[in-house]
């Protein structure tokens, strides 16, 4: 957790969850004169796809007939520079208390944004990495659960441990640029993009299957990692970075004591994506309304529905329709 800071933020709109429906309502923000804030618990933008599947091709994206995850949150991020954002990323927006007047969030570093709308826009919820069950002691000192930069890995010995799609997109990446590859997972089958682990599988990196890390050892920093095997066998590689790919968990238990009105795992939302909350408006797969379909390309629509019916509120002399954005052009 960050540290305690506790300072107030103000903003127009303070959007929770920094995925591709966080971004397009930041950008839809700006359109609308508003100034906007996202608070996500990743440290990075992109929510699930950069978390999750930032190369796996994205087909439901209306005008590209494919395109990867990285590159689409790339995209939106240009795209919503024009509203000129404050991002707020690893923190994790854990109190809310919503007036006729405006809404306050508290975050867990002790920020206070004080917001005229909410928009909540979190996928499922807040995202917290599968520790590595050897890796305790070692964050900050060569264990990490993303990467954002291939940069730093350039001439390392890096092990990745995982079988998903960051586990093989991070070791395709890495494979032309580091000293040595190493991708270890406790089974021998995969959850992966086959051409990736084609991809992988065919390249220099060393794959090990039905085996484990067990220990990463090292002085002030992670120097190499013991990895032992179903049957017994230890190996021991160099590492002066370790890349715990085992997935996330999802909670949505601070965003239940909010007083948002739930049905199970979603937050249920008009046809103007009001929550049962004044000033709260929600998008994306995080909504339940009858026919509800969770796409991507729904949520944009969802999120831009939520910011125009949110313009009134912030300011009372404009409508809901925004006009015509070609109109500007």
């Amino acid at each position: 957790m960050p540290p305690t800071t506790e300072v107030v933020h103000e903003t127009d709109v303070l959007i929770v969850g920094a995925g591709p429906a966080g971004l397009f309502g930041a950008y839809y923000a700006g359109f609308r004169g508003m100034s906007v804030t996202l608070v996500d618990s990743l440290p990075e933008i992109g929510g699930q796809i950069s978390a999750l599947y930032p190369e796996k091709a994205i087909l439901d994206v209306a005008g590209f007939p494919v395109i990867k995850g990285r590159e689409l949150v790339h995209a939106l991020i240009e795209q919503a520079s024009s509203a000129n954002p404050t991002y707020l990323l690893d923190r994790t927006a854990n109190a809310l208390t919503a007036t006729e007047d405006g809404v306050v969030m508290g975050l867990d570093d002790g920020t206070e944004v004080h917001a005229k709308v909410v928009v909540i826009t979190a996928g499922i919820g807040k995202f917290t990495p599968r520790p590595l069950p050897a890796g305790d002691g070692w964050e900050d000192k060569g264990l990490v659960f993303f990467v954002p930069d291939f940069d730093p890995y350039v001439g390392k010995d890096v092990v990745i441990v995982g079988g998903g799609d960051s586990a093989f997109d991070w070791a395709h990446h890495l494979e032309p640029i580091a000293a040595s590859v190493t991708l270890v997972h406790r089974r021998d089958a995969f959850r992966a993009h086959q051409a990736t682990v084609d991809a992988v599988l065919a390249g220099r990196t060393e794959v090990i299957t039905k085996a484990q890390v067990t220990a990463l050892l090292g002085d002030d920093r992670v120097e190499k990692v013991e990895i032992t095997t179903n049957d017994g066998e230890v190996l021991v590689r160099p590492a002066q970075a370790v890349v715990a790919a085992l997935g996330f968990i999802a909670d949505l238990s601070a965003m239940k004591d909010w007083g948002v009105e739930f049905e199970k795992r979603q937050i249920k939302v008009d046809t103007a994506m009001r929550t049962n909350l004044p000033r709260v408006f929600a998008a994306g797969d995080i909504t339940e309304y009858d026919g509800k379909v969770r796409l991507i390309a729904v949520g944009f629509g969802e999120v831009a529905t939520a910011i125009n019916n949110a313009a009134p509120l912030v300011f009372p002399d404009q409508g809901v329709f925004p006009g015509h954005s070609s109109e500007g052009s």
